[in-house]
Parts: C-alpha cells; sequence; structure tokens
C-alpha cells in the first residue's frame, strides 16, 4: 500500500504555520518521514510506502487518520490518500475532496475512472499533457481517466506511440517506475563551542581531537573518506579564519586529519583568540587497498601526506613537490606541482632483446646528470677551447682534456636584466633566492679527461668564468 499527502489551499490553519506551498510541502516531508523512510516528493505531493504500518496501526482507514492527525498538527490543510499504487493515491489525494480517502487493494482502477484527464499534468511536471494531446483526447470523446483506460491499448500506441501508451497506464492507476526515496542530505560536520576563548596551537589540538574522532567514525561507517577537508574558526574579533585541504586520496583517520590540520596551521596561524570551531569534511567513496605477494608495499597515502604537510611548514608549500618539465629555452629550469604518486604504477612491457651484432645495437645509452647548482671550475684554455680542467669539489676528478665537442652558444633574457645578475648562472641565481627572469649568455662544451670521465662545462661570456653543468654517466 501507498500513501499520498497533498496540500490544498495556499494558507495554514494555524496562524505561525507556512505561508506558501513550498514550506508547506517541506512540512509534509517532514509528517511523511516520521511514518516511513521511504517516501518521494513529487510536485506539490508527498508519497510514502506503508508497508509494515498495519502492524502498529492495523487496517488502512486507521493509517491514514493517524497521518491526517499528523498534518493538522502541524498547522497544514492536505488531503490524505491510501491505495495500491503511487500513481492511484496521488491522483486521489490531489482531486477528492474529502480530506481522507483509503481505496482497498485491487480497486484503483475504478477509483480514478471518474477523475478528469486534465490530472496527469500533475503527475509529471517535467513531461505533462500537452494541450493538443488533451485536445486529441476530447476529439475523440474521451474526458475521465476511465474513458482513456477503456480504449485498447494496442490502438493507442498505434495512433500515439510510446508516449500514448504511458497515458495510457497511468489512466489505470498503474505505476511507470517504482518510488525512488528521497536521500537526505547528510553533512559531515563537528562544531564545538568554547566556554572560554583559547590561543595557540597545543590547546587546539585537543579540541581538534574531540571533533576529527567522531567525523572519522562517521566517515567509516558511512565507507567514505575525506577528500577535503574544512577548517573554521570563529575569532573574537568576529571575524573567520577559514582553512581547507585538499587530501591526495580519501581518508578517515583522526590522527593523520589533526596532524595535517596543525601542520596547517603553523604555516597560516590564526590572527586572534579562537571561540568556536568547526571542522567539515567533503566525503568521497573510500579506496580499496589490494596489496600484490610480489611487490614491495608502498608507504600509506596518511604516512605520505603528513610527511609533505611536514616538509611544507619547514621548507615552504612552493619548494616541495614534484618536478615538471616547463616548456622553455632557460637551462635547469623546471616547475613544481603537488606530490601525489600513481599508487598503481604503469607495467613496463619488456624490451625485446637485440640479436644483431652490430655495433650500434649494442652501444650503450648516455645520460647526462645536471648539477642542481653548477659547480665552479677552473678552465684553461686556448682559443675559447677548454685544454685543462681543474675541480676544487671532493669525488670529482680534473685533468687534460683529450677531446671536446663545441661550442653551442646559448643566450636569453637579456631583455629582462633582474636585479644586476645578468652574469650570474641559473643554478647560483635560483641558489640565491633571485627571480627566475635573469639572463643568461654562456658558451657550452662537451670534454672527456683523461681518466675517462666526461663534463658538460660552460663559460658565461659576460664573467669568463667556467663552470660544470654536470656530468654523464
Amino acid at each position: 500500500m501507498f500513501g499520498a499527502l497533498v496540500v490544498r489551499g495556499t494558507g495554514p490553519v494555524a496562524r505561525d504555520g507556512p505561508s506558501s506551498d513550498g514550506p508547506a510541502v517541506e512540512l509534509l516531508r517532514d509528517v511523511a518521514a516520521d511514518f516511513s523512510p521511504r517516501f518521494e516528493r513529487r510536485g506539490d505531493a508527498v508519497v510514502l510506502d506503508l508497508a509494515g504500518l498495519d502492524r502498529l496501526f492495523g487496517h488502512p482507514r486507521a493509517i491514514a487518520d493517524a497521518l491526517r492527525t499528523a498534518i493538522v498538527d502541524r498547522g497544514l490543510r492536505a488531503h490524505v490518500a491510501i491505495a495500491g499504487t503511487c500513481t492511484a493515491a496521488h491522483l486521489l489525494a490531489a482531486h477528492r475532496s474529502c480530506p481522507v480517502t483509503v481505496v482497498n487493494r485491487g480497486e484503483d482502477a475504478g477509483a480514478v475512472a471518474p477523475l478528469p484527464l486534465e490530472l496527469l499534468a500533475q503527475l509529471n511536471p517535467l513531461n505533462p499533457l500537452n494541450p493538443e494531446r488533451l485536445s486529441t483526447f476530447r476529439r475523440w470523446g474521451l474526458r475521465t481517466l476511465g474513458d482513456l483506460a477503456a480504449l485498447p491499448a494496442d490502438a493507442v500506441s498505434a495512433r500515439l506511440g510510446a508516449e500514448g501508451l504511458r497515458w495510457h497506464r497511468l489512466a489505470q492507476g498503474h505505476d511507470l517506475r517504482p518510488l525512488q526515496p528521497d536521500v537526505p542530505v547528510e553533512r559531515f560536520e563537528q562544531a564545538f563551542d568554547l566556554e572560554w576563548p583559547i590561543e595557540g596551537l597545543e590547546p587546539l589540538s585537543f579540541v581538534l581531537g574531540r571533533l576529527l574522532e567522531p567525523l572519522a567514525a562517521h566517515l567509516e561507517r558511512r565507507g567514505r573518506g575525506a577528500a577535503v577537508l574544512h577548517l573554521r574558526l570563529h575569532l573574537v574579533t568576529r571575524t573567520l579564519h577559514e582553512r581547507s585541504l585538499q587530501l591526495p586520496v580519501a581518508m578517515h583517520d583522526a590522527r593523520t586529519l589533526r596532524a595535517l590540520l596543525l601542520l596547517d596551521l603553523e604555516s597560516h596561524p590564526p590572527p586572534a583568540a579562537i571561540d568556536r570551531v568547526v571542522v567539515a569534511a567533503d566525503p568521497t567513496p573510500a579506496r580499496v587497498l589490494q596489496f600484490s605477494l610480489l611487490a614491495r608495499p608502498l608507504p600509506s597515502p596518511e604516512q605520505l601526506s603528513t610527511l609533505m604537510a611536514r616538509l611544507s611548514a619547514l621548507m615552504g608549500e612552493d619548494r616541495c613537490g614534484s618536478p615538471v618539465i616547463v616548456d622553455s629555452w632557460k637551462p635547469g629550469v623546471f616547475g613544481m606541482k603537488g606530490f601525489n604518486p600513481d599508487p598503481k604504477p604503469k607495467a613496463q612491457s619488456p624490451k625485446p632483446i637485440a640479436h644483431s651484432l652490430e655495433p650500434e645495437a649494442q652501444s650503450p645509452s648516455v645520460a647526462l646528470r645536471r648539477f642542481r647548482v653548477p659547480v665552479p671550475a677552473r678552465v684553461r684554455a686556448h682559443e675559447g677551447t677548454p685544454l685543462y680542467v681543474a675541480v676544487d669539489r671532493r669525488g670529482m676528478t680534473g685533468g687534460s682534456v683529450q677531446s671536446a665537442a663545441g661550442p653551442w652558444r646559448t643566450s636569453g633574457n637579456w631583455w629582462k636584466q633582474n636585479l644586476g645578475v645578468g652574469s650570474l648562472p641559473l643554478g647560483v641565481a635560483r641558489d640565491r633566492g633571485i627571480g627566475s627572469s635573469f639572463s643568461w649568455d654562456r658558451d657550452e662544451w662537451d670534454v672527456a679527461l683523461g681518466d675517462g670521465v666526461a663534463y658538460r662545462v660552460f663559460r658565461e661570456r659576460g664573467s669568463g668564468a667556467w663552470f660544470l653543468e654536470g656530468i654523464f654517466d
């Protein structure tokens, strides 16, 4: 059995009740929620599933009277109808003048037969019965739902198609779709009002722990994890200090979430004392981990997130992450993005074995290992060509140059002199905290020494200084 509640009139019975249909329908939803967890709003009506209520109230008439009493107690004017289908209950509640209508099971078609055809527009507000179709029914001599239901279904489908067949089924009181219960909006939020304002992270840590433990338990019960964590601190100055953390993966560990919030507040502390703390989470489906027996397990996302938060608080947010390639001609330039490794590394296809004995097939690959900061060197040159390289850095050798290739002259940003550091190499300028719009003008050489070590060296044309750019491995 199904029931339908429809607001009748625009005003409530009580003076302090709602003054429009919108709040009135919301009150009907509250009444339906008190009786059944399965209810759905359909336009100005609320339809609910009454299965199982006969054990509490008895026969359907008693259920209808209980619904009617609950509605009157809320100060509303509404009609209640109980029938075997949602469609029949909705039609009867929308048209019948009596406040309570109860139809026995199996008598839905006969109960809705006297109702006018115009009621079909109230069943589906998104696809109502258009005036052209209604005029077609009137030309056929149809006035009530019973007239339309009495027509053969195959004849209606042949003339009006699938749409006409849907209206024919509705006129018989059938449901075109099952009841789709409204899912209440579930908020993952915890708040705490302090009796006395607090200052500092140590007392705030205890408050966050008290809030995050029930929030994490709520997320775990629902099979969810926090994708974004929001912190709102209400200050004694009547201002709001807000922070939002975009988490790399969904997590619901209270200790990890508290550590991330505290590390973020170390870099962005509130400017005044706190008298209210609110923590909220944007939920997302929790991850399911399946470890492999043949691969070493990776660190958990909670550990990685905490480590990156600690490094960011120590070094700065723009100094921690993963390097990315930048489309630029500047030597050694790169960008920085958030550290978010792929939990499922891509499987590498095995390389084919080379069966050829040609030198090209057996020659090893050579890679240049660049130094983060170019290493100063002393180079003796003849007409610009390096002949001898000396390095004071421990672990690096020098000696006579056996072969040299070059020079390759590169320059750029000479039109943007920045703080007079045009003669500094890229690594030195970045190490000194100077902006990236410096200029460079240098000659690069690849040199091989007598002991087999190969370097890439360059000479700054402005200062004449030599540096080691990297070593070939």
